[in-house]
């Protein structure tokens, strides 16, 4: 796919002033040198083109390039000329998972039953991403049908490779979003997460990803997995530019109704929580389950109690340990449309996509061998295909009590987060499925919809493979995460970018 659209890049463009370093810039920075006419939105544009080209053929992090992204750029040019103001995100280059509905480009949730599929709008958070000024530069890779945590592997676009090792998985199923903003191919992206999906693939990217609670942003336009656990959230390099992300996408969408909870609990922005001393007086709760397994890796423990070390220097009170409540799993068997009915309803919205049901897919036989038992096994009888979706994190009664249960026992200790590695074991090799995983990330923020974010803390086999730190708070507590994930971030400085994607010269 991306060999056929090389001729759209123009590789001899260069940026206007060699001062300003594109790899590893930050929104505030890039924005700075666009009102300093160090460089513009088509040199930016151009410049990640050019990066894209030469370095995503080891990565494959890419399904379709935005051929209008220059003619997008060009436009922000002029209205800055005209304005001699910037939107929040103006000129802001974005990757957006390919599960995100694009009025102008292809969208196929990693399957090619979806080939050639063009939705008629945008997805709620894209178009507030337009709205923001920000230049869509392609659609990431993803595991197909976002059913993988492990691995990004899709049958429209292949295997996506960690920038960090490309012998290793980026983690799925935004892994395809989390690789390119780690190589510095978009300033940041777009991923979902339903499981670990956002902070999977920033753990092993070494990245900031937030999972928000479940109604700060809308769902409206996003292929879905699991309308009760989906939620979409940034993917960036620093704290500061994933909150700046979150602040332009969140916000109440009719499309999706239980964004109404946001109201009056959200911020506009989150720069005040931007303070470099808030751990100062935190009480942080330390879930050592995730830390004390059998198959936990001894670098990764070691990098958490770091970590630990490294909150209590900065004024932190830790509360070692946080027992989680038992989670009640209610019956295996179906008892509602789930899967199937999730993306049959997504399907209805969009007559002009190539399937129309799960059953078409799955008679196409275009996706991964891999998953065909899993999407098999998705489809209900008959009688049950058409139920109800079911009970949103809101209004199902175990998820209601296992909420209530952990902010019962968080307010009771005072706790204002807790923590535990995003994952206790680093990346595993590609088509490894077999040594222990170590995804954290399936309980405690999808079960209850509260937020997390991960943040970089260290890296492992011989300082090549990344780790990330896990934040979790109550519903809407995202000033509050974001204040104690960048006060971490300001003290640890753990962000490196992976040595094989260098500079371009």
């Amino acid at each position: 796919m991306l060999k056929r659209l090389l001729p759209l890049i123009l590789l001899t463009t260069t940026m206007a002033a060699q001062s300003f370093q594109l790899e590893e810039t930050t929104i505030a920075k890039t924005q700075a040198a666009l009102t300093s006419h160090k460089t513009t939105c088509r040199q930016l544009t151009q410049a990640y083109l050019t990066r894209i080209a030469h370095y995503d053929p080891t990565l494959n992090t890419v399904v379709t390039l935005n051929p209008q992204a220059l003619a997008d750029a060009d436009a922000l040019d002029k209205e800055f000329a005209q304005t001699h103001k910037l939107r929040p995100l103006q000129g802001i280059v974005v990757m957006v998972k390919d599960n995100y509905d694009t009025k102008d480009l292809q969208t196929t949730g990693g399957s090619l039953a979806m080939k050639g599929f063009i939705p008629t709008e945008d997805a709620f958070m894209v178009a507030k991403l337009r709205a923001a000024g920000a230049i869509i530069i392609a659609k990431s890779n993803m595991a197909e049908w976002a059913f993988s945590p492990y691995l990004t592997e899709s049958s429209i676009a292949g295997i996506t490779r960690n920038p960090y090792d490309p012998t290793r998985v980026p983690a799925g199923s935004s892994g395809g979003t989390g690789a390119s903003v780690a190589a510095n191919l978009a300033e940041v992206g777009l991923g979902t997460d339903t499981g670990n999906s956002i902070r999977g693939p920033a753990s092993h990217n070494d990245l900031v990803g937030i999972r928000p609670t479940i109604g700060l942003t809308s769902r409206a336009g996003i292929i879905p997995l699991s309308f009760t656990n989906d939620v979409g959230g940034p993917l960036a390099r620093t704290v500061a530019d994933a909150a700046a992300v979150l602040a332009a996408v969140q916000g109440y969408d009719p499309a999706d109704p239980i964004t109404k909870l946001s109201e009056g609990k959200a911020p506009k922005d989150y720069t005040a929580s931007l303070d470099p001393k808030g751990l100062k007086g935190a009480r942080i709760g330390v879930v050592r389950k995730y830390i004390e397994t059998p198959t936990t890796d001894p670098e990764i423990k070691a990098l958490t109690e770091k970590a630990i070390a490294d909150l209590k220097s900065q004024g932190a009170e830790i509360i070692d340990n946080f027992t989680l409540p038992d989670l009640d799993r209610g019956p295996q068997k179906p008892t509602c449309g789930g899967f199937e009915y999730d993306l049959n309803q997504y399907l209805a919205a969009h007559p002009n996509a190539p399937c129309k049901t799960l059953a078409e897919i799955i008679d196409s036989g275009l996706y991964l061998g891999s998953i065909a038992d899993r999407l098999k096994h998705a489809a209900l009888p008959a009688a049950e295909a058409t139920t109800a979706h079911c009970p949103d994190t809101y209004h199902d009664p175990r998820k209601i009590a296992f909420r209530d249960a952990i902010t019962q026992s968080m307010d009771a200790q005072h706790l204002d987060a807790l923590i535990y590695p995003t994952w206790s074991n680093p990346p595993r090799k590609v088509g490894d499925l077999k040594s222990p995983a170590g995804d954290n990330s399936q309980i405690i923020s999808p079960m209850t919809g509260f937020p997390a974010i991960t943040v970089p803390m260290g890296f492992t086999v011989n300082q090549t493979l990344p780790a990330g730190l896990t934040f979790v708070g109550r519903s809407f507590s995202e000033p509050e995460l974001i204040k104690l994930a960048y006060a971490y971030e300001q003290a640890t400085h753990h962000r490196q970018p992976p040595p094989q994607f260098p500079k371009l010269h």
